[in-house]
């Protein structure tokens, strides 16, 4: 029996127990996943690029890495362990980069968002549902369709749109229609209307919606049309084809808490934090996934002691972001930053806190509890890392690209905490 076989690290034909060059390669399997995970840090950085490049911005800075990055995982290249690491860390400061340059793109011109009850359920009239993350995409469709009688409704990370004010001035921006990402596929078969597809987390359509769901920009599904130049006649015109939507009952969802909404409240919230009527803030952020271990999320919210608040960012909030958490002396205990790439935002919040309690971002009353999913997720954690923060807690489900050997890195080095139950968490936290 032939036991050879080929080491895709080194280029050559090795016997069953692994190549042995540089003392890493073939039978170390660490190395391997430090490239997956710098792989997937980078399609994160690209997908915050790619949009901002719509809106003009072009960054060398931000290329030179991706090529950088790309290049150093090719074969027998680079067998350095460490160098990997490093790289992811340069990776987050990359990542925070890209998301600033997006965040600015965003509040020039669309303007600073600002906190927006967003109502949840269909009104009467024709409609287009659009989700996704792409808010140029959305500001093509509601001037295209102004005037026309028909109705835009948010899915998913589109939600933060009705926090823009120049976006939220449309009055046919008319609500939110489902949650997450992943309720797609009931929320598109339940709503008798156009369905536009703008980024990432489309799913294959099932056949009860697909004569009606389109794509644009970077997304494209098997047998569904895709809509180039922003020229939505199609859309607009099977939306009018279509039934009208009845009145449905509604429920509400808030976001749109930019920058300067919540450091406006700085000063209440130093009064309050040594007041101790708010004990702790928790960062609640990342991607929801169908696992019924993300009712953790859910729990973890639920049981939070009322001189809590959280700051959330992505859709993992759609785990707890119906709950009523009510108010602390008028300091929302909910506070919805938007969408994954709006993480920047949470970090430069961390930032202003410091100054504004004199300590370091450790010693701040904050902790990042963070659900796991997707790529973006990859890159914004490194971000997280890149600054510093130790002390983040993440599950249900860890990355596929961690095994021991990293779990022990990020451990011993960043202090980073699986998620056990809600109550151990939420005692071992605040003591």
């Amino acid at each position: 029996m032939n036991n050879n076989m080929f080491c895709y690290q080194c280029s050559q034909t090795v016997n069953g127990e692994g190549c042995t060059i540089a003392g890493v390669c073939g039978k170390n399997e660490t190395l391997a996943r430090l490239q997956d995970n710098l792989i997937f840090a980078i399609k994160g950085i690209s997908a915050y690029a790619y949009q901002a490049r719509e809106f003009g911005i072009i960054d060398d800075e931000i290329a030179a890495f991706i090529e950088k990055g790309l290049y150093s995982t090719l074969t027998n290249v680079n067998f350095d362990i460490q160098d990997f690491v490093n790289l992811a860390l340069e990776a987050g400061q990359i990542n925070i980069k890209a998301m600033a340059n997006l965040k600015k793109a965003h509040i020039e011109n669309y303007g600073e968002p600002v906190p927006a009850v967003v109502e949840k359920g269909a009104s009467k009239g024709h409609a287009i549902l659009v989700t996704g993350h792409d808010l140029k995409v959305l500001e093509e469709l509601l001037k295209q369709t102004e005037g026309k009688g028909i109705n835009i409704y948010t899915h998913s990370e589109m939600l933060i749109a009705h926090g823009y004010p120049e976006l939220n001035k449309y009055e046919h921006l008319k609500g939110q229609l489902g949650g997450p990402w992943f309720d797609q596929k009931t929320i598109f078969a339940k709503y008798n209307i156009p369905i536009l597809v703008t980024t990432n987390c489309g799913l294959i359509p099932l056949d009860s919606y697909k004569d009606r769901i389109y794509t644009s920009g970077i997304e494209q599904l098997p047998d569904v049309p895709h809509i180039e130049n922003y020229d939505f006649s199609d859309i607009i015109a099977k939306a009018l084809e279509l039934p009208e939507l009845e009145e449905e009952e509604k429920t509400t969802y808030t976001t749109g808490f930019g920058k300067s909404t919540v450091l406006s409240l700085a000063d209440k919230i130093k009064e309050l934090v040594l007041s101790g009527k708010i004990k702790q803030f928790f960062v609640m952020g990342g991607c929801d996934l169908p696992n019924q271990k993300m009712d953790y999320y859910t729990e973890f919210a639920k049981q939070l002691p009322e001189d809590t608040v959280i700051l959330s960012v992505g859709c993992g909030k759609y785990r707890f972001n119906d709950l009523d958490l009510g108010d602390i002396e008028g300091i929302p205990r909910h506070i919805d930053l938007g969408q994954c790439n709006d993480a920047i935002v949470g970090a430069e919040i961390l930032t202003a806190l410091t100054e504004l309690f004199e300590m370091g971002l450790n010693d701040l009353p904050v902790t990042f509890v963070l659900s796991w999913m997707e790529q973006k997720a990859v890159s914004i954690l490194w971000s997280l890392l890149s600054l510093g923060l130790t002390n983040i807690h993440i599950g249900p489900v860890l990355p596929a690209w961690i095994d021991e050997t990293i779990l022990n890195v990020l451990v011993e080095n960043f202090n980073l905490k699986l998620v056990s139950t809600p109550e151990e968490d939420i005692k071992s936290i605040l003591g």
